[in-house]
């Protein structure tokens, strides 16, 4: 039956495409799913943090997580309310994002870069009634910013804070210390469960339906306030699922979790991927180090690892990369932003990684819709972003909401049970995404071939319009790849009084090397059209991206136009 849809699909001709499978989707919660790894896989590693000296079987680590859902119902906190989570990545934030699943709270993702407008808006947008959060990390005083939010926390007792700027929440609940006037201890919330707690969580389980919304993740904001993704038990406990069915993990495996928690990547690829397959969990340390990723690889022995394309570069990059033993890797995903061919190679080749994998998708839908496999082709799979995932539907429409042929650009438009139930709070700015058969509209231009393999050549907002011809910045990036002195590359388009914009590249070299514009100018005539051949060339130490590799090619052509004094053409 699925060979006869995928065969009918691509005889029509148009770019559609669905995901058949022989594999059900979960009918579980997410508390449900750790209930049935602590009964499956008792004795095998969960959770591995060598940073903080922690090491996990799965029966360990759910007795942690029913103390501390059962210690945050002690607490007041009730089912439907919100539970910020604000840190990086540790052993404490994933026993809060399986007790909160449990406790039937939704947890409410903050990015550890926010600040105190980013902040305060968050928690006030959501109505957060309690947040968990780190004391600090390298510059960033998490604590002392909740401090200056809620001054009231000084005069505050452990039954309730009152805070004006604040007023929904209730509860600040401290990892590590000092703790300070009027905070929790996150280890005393444990201490909280009481016989009667617990025996509420033990009756709550039955009750909570698996469309019941379960978490909230901010998007990024680069265009007005950030809008709260509000995602399902369902959602995100089924994409984890088929994520690490893609890769072929099992009880066996132990995945290296270096990208943040707090985003899709992190807490739906790799924790949710790994408590559907009694995968352990291996995070090696708070913030991302190149060196300490290699490191943890080699000596806990993982077998995949995770990572945006900036991770993977600085990796194999590192001077003491030759080093390490990883010989253990097998698989692992490189996703979060466009996959240069050349690094994804590299990846293959000397970090071992022969099953890696490429995935697409954003956090409106859970996130992943397209994943290359195991069996595709080493052609495919650095150069596609695989195929549609099971149970879920793609199209690829024209401006007028058309399906257009196969092969043809469009944007990339998804539908299925990973979609999100919508912003929270925000039903206008859902419906211009969000349409009324439950379509979402990505704002990615994307192809579909014959066989259904994705590519994604870049977003509507991103095309470079140059004399009315669109060039995609993903094309010049792939070729400039290739050149043996550059590291990574980002291409983008600025103001032009003639051609409307024009096109710039930022390069990083690699180290030890040096390169010139002109080299650069000459590596590309006569090789790739002229229109497509940069006009401005900086070479930079970095780029301006999201904590989660995302890069932010906004901020960089404001940089340019700035420093040229360039101004943007009116368009009638």
């Amino acid at each position: 039956m699925s060979a006869s849809v995928a065969h009918e699909a691509s005889a029509s001709g148009l770019s559609y495409v669905n995901g058949t499978s022989t594999i059900s989707l979960l009918s579980d919660t997410i508390g449900q799913s750790l209930d049935k790894a602590a009964g499956t896989w008792p004795d095998e590693p969960a959770l591995i943090s060598p940073s903080h000296n922690v090491r996990w079987n799965w029966r360990e680590f759910h007795t942690h997580v029913e103390s501390l859902a059962a210690g945050l119902m002690a607490l007041g906190l009730s089912r439907g309310e919100r539970i910020g989570i604000w840190s990086l990545n540790r052993p404490e934030w994933v026993l809060t994002q399986f007790a909160a699943a449990k406790a039937g709270l939704i947890l409410v993702t903050l990015n550890p870069a926010y600040r105190l407008v980013e902040l305060e808006f968050a928690l006030n947008k959501v109505g957060c009634s309690a947040v968990v959060t780190a004391t600090s990390f390298k510059a960033s005083d998490f604590i002392g910013m909740l401090q200056e939010l809620a001054p009231e926390l000084a005069k505050a007792g452990k039954d309730r804070l009152h805070a004006k700027r604040l007023p929904h929440l209730r509860h600040i609940i401290q990892i590590g210390g000092p703790l300070v006037q009027g905070a929790l201890a996150f280890e005393d919330i444990l201490k909280m469960a009481t016989a009667k707690t617990r025996a509420e969580l033990a009756s709550l389980s039955s009750q909570l339906q698996f469309d019941d919304p379960i978490n909230i993740q901010f998007t990024s904001g680069t265009t007005g306030q950030p809008k709260g993704v509000t995602l399902t038990h369902h959602n995100i406990l089924n994409n984890g699922l088929f994520v690490a069915r893609g890769m072929a993990l099992t009880q066996k495996d132990r995945l290296c979790i270096p990208v943040p928690l707090y985003h899709c990547f992190g807490m739906v690829m790799g924790v949710l991927g790994c408590v559907t397959h009694g995968a352990a969990m291996v995070f090696p340390g708070e913030g991302f180090d190149p060196l300490v990723t290699l490191q943890t690889v080699a000596n806990e022995k993982c077998t995949g690892l995770y990572g945006v394309p900036t991770m993977f570069i600085a990796e194999l990059d590192h001077p003491e990369f030759s080093k390490f033993d990883l010989s253990s890797l097998r698989t692992g995903i490189m996703a979060g932003a466009p996959c240069p061919i050349e690094v994804m190679r590299k990846c293959i080749n000397l970090m071992h990684m022969h099953d890696v994998t490429i995935a697409y998708g954003m956090t409106e839908t859970s996130p992943v819709s397209f994943q290359s496999g195991l069996e595709d082709s080493i052609e495919r799979r650095v150069s596609t972003v695989g195929r549609i995932h099971p149970h879920l539907e793609v199209k690829v429409v024209d401006s007028e909401g058309r399906i257009v042929p196969r092969g043809q650009k469009g944007e990339l438009c998804t539908r299925g049970y990973s979609v999100m139930l919508g912003y929270w709070d925000e039903p206008q700015k859902t419906a211009e995404v969000l349409d009324a058969a439950r379509w979402m509209h990505t704002g990615d231009i994307a192809t579909l071939d014959a066989e259904g393999f994705c590519n994604i050549v870049g977003r509507i907002k991103d095309l470079i319009i140059r004399g009315g011809e669109n060039i995609s910045p993903r094309e010049v990036e792939e070729y400039l790849y290739t050149h043996p002195k550059i590291m990574d590359v980002q291409v983008f388009g600025i103001a032009d009084d003639r051609y409307g914009e024009e096109i710039a590249a930022w390069i990083r070299v690699r180290d030890g090397q040096s390169l010139t514009q002109e080299e650069v100018i000459a590596f590309c005539k006569g090789r790739i059209a002229h229109n497509k051949v940069p006009r401005v060339i900086q070479f930079v130490d970095n780029f301006p991206m999201t904590v989660t590799g995302k890069i932010q090619k906004f901020m960089m052509r404001a940089t340019v136009e700035r420093e040229l004094g360039l101004k943007a053409q009116k368009t009638a």
